[in-house]
């Protein structure tokens, strides 16, 4: 009786952590289209699960990590002016008690870069905070490496 009581637990703790995962509901891409001999414009976007959002890289202090972007200092290329990003929503969060900006679905972020030679690879990385409706998982980082050619 105790053998099969043991073998019972052990299955259902068996089955409980196989279906523990861990949430990823952002998944990046990366991309880059020359504009110029000398110019081009790096891509970053972030497609979110339904239900999830990311914040803007405007946000005021006190609220929810914003998304930020870090080049890498190159010889290649020199960033030109800040990331851009589409128009947020906003709205009132009770959970930061303030209005928040922030994305859905996709957001695509757009960065412009001097180019020092014809090709190059833009390297740098992005934190964000991805929020649903009853949760927000920690800030996450992720390094991003995109060709230019």
């Amino acid at each position: 009786m105790k053998t099969a009581i043991l073998f019972l637990a052990f299955g259902l703790m068996t089955t409980f952590g196989a279906s523990a995962q861990i949430e990823k509901p952002v998944t990046w891409s990366y991309a880059a289209k020359k504009t110029g001999k000398n110019e081009a414009i790096v891509y970053l976007k972030a497609n979110l699960e339904q239900g999830w959002h990311i914040y803007s890289q405007n946000m005021k202090d006190g609220g929810p990590v914003k998304t930020a972007f870090t080049f890498s200092p190159s010889k290649e290329y020199t960033k030109v002016g800040n990331t851009i990003e589409p128009k947020p929503i906003v709205k009132f969060e009770k959970t930061f008690d303030m209005n928040v900006s922030y994305f859905e679905n996709t957001v695509t972020f757009q960065q412009k870069v001097k180019l020092n030679k014809p090709a190059t690879v833009v390297k740098g990385k992005l934190e964000y905070m991805v929020c649903n409706d009853s949760q927000c998982l920690p800030p996450d980082e992720i390094s991003f490496s995109i060709p230019v050619k």
